[in-house]
């Protein structure tokens, strides 16, 4: 069989439901690089990576349960997004410190995407929180 181009318009989903465990950080960034890769997407990687390790770092740093990494791609926008189970507001410090070794993921998050919000899950039988932010492509 031949390959084929690549197509980036096309829609597409993926969800990595990861354990409450620090190396799904970077099984998580491998991941999602890998999508970007086979995608065509690779020019969003690297910011899809930090923004990625962020989301999922957060998860597993501050919850106590199992999380999961979604992934969409539709309109030229790649949504970036992670559930926990934990229905804790993630809301960034107000005045991080440009010293401070924490605290500043979100501002980060807030500042290299396009746009990024959280909403709680509740009425779907799930638990906890979605985070997510959307990167559009150029």
């Amino acid at each position: 069989m031949p390959n084929s181009p690549v197509s980036t318009d096309a829609p597409w989903e993926y969800t990595l439901y990861i354990p409450h465990d620090p190396r799904a950080v970077t099984v998580s960034r491998r991941t999602l690089r890998l999508i970007l890769t086979l995608h065509g997407l690779l020019s969003l990687s690297e910011i899809a990576e930090l923004i990625a390790t962020e989301l999922v770092g957060n998860a597993v740093r501050h919850t106590k349960g199992p999380a999961a990494l979604r992934l969409r791609w539709a309109g030229r926008v790649l949504r970036i997004g992670v559930w926990d189970a934990d229905p804790t507001s993630p809301a960034p410090p107000l005045h991080p410190s440009a010293e401070a070794e924490n605290g500043r993921g979100l501002d980060l998050v807030r500042n290299s995407t396009d746009g990024w919000g959280w909403y709680l899950l509740s009425s779907t039988g799930d638990s906890g929180k979605y985070v997510w932010c959307e990167l559009l492509a150029s």
